[in-house]
């Protein structure tokens, strides 16, 4: 597969797709999140297709909003919705000490989408 590098902006996260690895830095507020995160479905998609020997999937959100949260909890149930894959993927959530609003969110993804799900306090 090929892999996928966007560089953050200030209104969109860092994005690394390649084999294994899954990731999404910083903050994610763009004016059209379609327009950003539906060139990742196709590569989600792809990529679910074939089993893994094991993937990590960071998402380190220093903000994100209510559309974005949608698209990035979209992206999660294609791979959590095959249970061939969950078994060798984690989810590293990281939230900053002291932010609730994302703890919670962290929370709700780990309730939702049946993966290994671990949620990391950073400082």
């Amino acid at each position: 597969m090929r892999k996928i590098f966007i560089p953050a902006t200030q209104r969109t996260p860092e994005v690394q797709l390649k084999s294994g690895l899954i990731r999404f830095v910083g903050r994610s507020v763009p004016a059209d999140p379609g327009n950003f995160y539906q060139p990742l479905y196709s590569w989600i998609e792809e990529y679910s297709k074939k089993k893994r020997k094991k993937t990590k999937i960071e998402l380190d959100f220093e903000y994100i909003n209510t559309a974005s949260t949608k698209w990035l909890f979209n992206l999660l149930q294609i791979l959590g919705n095959k249970p061939e894959l969950t078994e060798n993927m984690e989810v590293y959530w990281y939230y900053e000490e002291g932010d609730d609003d994302m703890l919670e969110l962290g929370d709700i993804f780990k309730s939702l989408i049946p993966m290994h799900f671990k949620l990391i306090k950073t400082k």
